[in-house]
């Protein structure tokens, strides 16, 4: 049997490929990490503190912490949410800019180790001792390139072509599209008139807006990201958000770049080819339901999917690689489970959208959701916050409580 090129190739340099690919590279394995130049990810770039430590982010990378977020409802109820959690009470959502802090992973991988190529994934052939063969095509031109690996992480997004190739059920993946515009921060005095505020995430729960998810503007420092999402395909998705801009005053700020992308609604129910192939990311359909949240769901998949190809290459056992998704659903999966069920029936009108945002003026509601955020798990610490928001939901769902 010829040797393999590389022991690893890694199709996609986002969050999570780029994190799957530094660990591997750290525990002296044969990396190639192969990504598209030039692309940014719609995002509203929110990442837990939490990150930070888990994945050795430096703050540095942070180019905003919002300290609230504020809920507002098809009739213009606003309810601001303080973001708790931190030593003196008050914690902090940290911001990042995709285009820097995805860089920044990439360039973090290469350091350590991992070989970078700019290209595009082409498919995945085998040769005639059944390894894989990683078929590529440079961005520099020329014919496709053909490298021999042992395995191979799929981390390239949405409808990630790796997956769809690889693994049976993966091309049905339903997704919400996501829109948004980078915008310089507005000025002392416009951001008066407008209520913007630097250190506050705005969502907009307006079926106008989004007839199924959200919009939002979330402060990046020197800029802000306003967007919106939805899954269906014919929302005029750049439109609503010029009307938005219109509606909140922003229309005048320079519009420094425009982005739009799918995003997965659930995670794929297989994650492996049960041969030596395994996705990640937004391509294995990690984002938190209701939330949009995908950052550092993206980087835990990544590592969990480096963790697996480590064991399948240690042991040579396929079944390993099974292990990615075993154990981030059994972290996370009842979390995706209740967001999924809060989106479904919350967001599907405005009478519910406007009961939502209520629900969210709660102090116990507040205090669970920030610490779920933070911590990435269900808080089981106040059963009695539980059991109140329980009989508040369904006074709600009943339409008992008066909006």
């Amino acid at each position: 049997m010829a040797e393999a090129d590389f022991d690893v190739a890694v199709i996609g340099g986002g969050p999570s490929g780029a994190t799957a690919a530094n660990d591997l590279a750290l525990r002296g394995l044969k990396v190639l990490l192969l990504d598209r130049d030039g692309r940014i990810k719609p995002c509203g770039g929110a990442i837990p503190p939490r990150a930070l430590k888990d994945f050795e982010i430096p703050e540095s990378l942070l180019v905003a912490k919002a300290r609230a977020a504020r809920m507002i409802s098809p009739a213009g109820r606003k309810v601001d949410m303080p973001v708790g959690d931190g030593p003196d009470g008050k914690g902090f959502v940290g911001m990042v800019d995709r285009d820097v802090f995805d860089e920044w992973l990439r360039a973090r991988a290469a350091l350590n180790g991992a070989e970078r190529v700019t290209g595009t994934y082409e498919r995945i052939d085998r040769d005639a001792d059944g390894m894989a063969v990683l078929v590529y095509r440079s961005d520099r031109g020329g014919p496709d390139r053909r490298v021999r690996v042992r395995s191979v992480i799929g981390a390239d997004g949405a409808r990630s072509a790796v997956a769809k190739q690889n693994i049976k059920g993966a091309e049905q993946v339903k997704c919400v599209f996501a829109y948004h515009e980078i915008i310089k921060t507005p000025d002392a005095a416009v951001a008066h008139a407008t209520d913007f505020d630097q250190d506050r995430c705005d969502v907009y729960y307006q079926g106008k807006l989004s007839p199924d998810f959200y919009a939002w503007v979330f402060p990046h420092g020197d800029t802000a990201s306003i967007g919106l999402g939805s899954a269906n395909k014919g929302f005029p998705l750049r439109e609503t958000t010029a009307l938005m801009r219109e509606q909140i005053g922003l229309a005048g700020c320079e519009t420094i770049r425009k982005e739009g992308a799918p995003i997965p609604l659930k995670p794929l129910k297989r994650w492996d080819n049960g041969r030596d192939l395994v996705v990640a990311g937004d391509a294995a359909g990690v984002v938190a339901p209701a939330s949009g949240e995908g950052i550092y769901y993206a980087m835990a998949c990544g590592r969990l999917a480096g963790d697996a190809v480590f064991q399948f290459l240690v042991t040579g056992k396929a079944s390993a690689l099974k292990q990615a998704r075993k154990q981030f659903m059994a972290k996370h999966g009842k979390v995706f489970w209740i967001l999924g069920m809060m989106q479904y029936f919350w967001y599907s009108s405005d009478k519910r959208r406007e009961r939502f945002v209520k629900m969210c003026a709660d102090p116990d509601v507040q205090y669970l959701t920030w610490q779920s955020y933070m911590h990435k798990e269900l808080v089981r610490r106040k059963p009695v916050a539980h059991a109140k928001i329980f009989v508040k939901d369904m006074g709600h769902l009943l339409g008992l409580s008066r909006a």
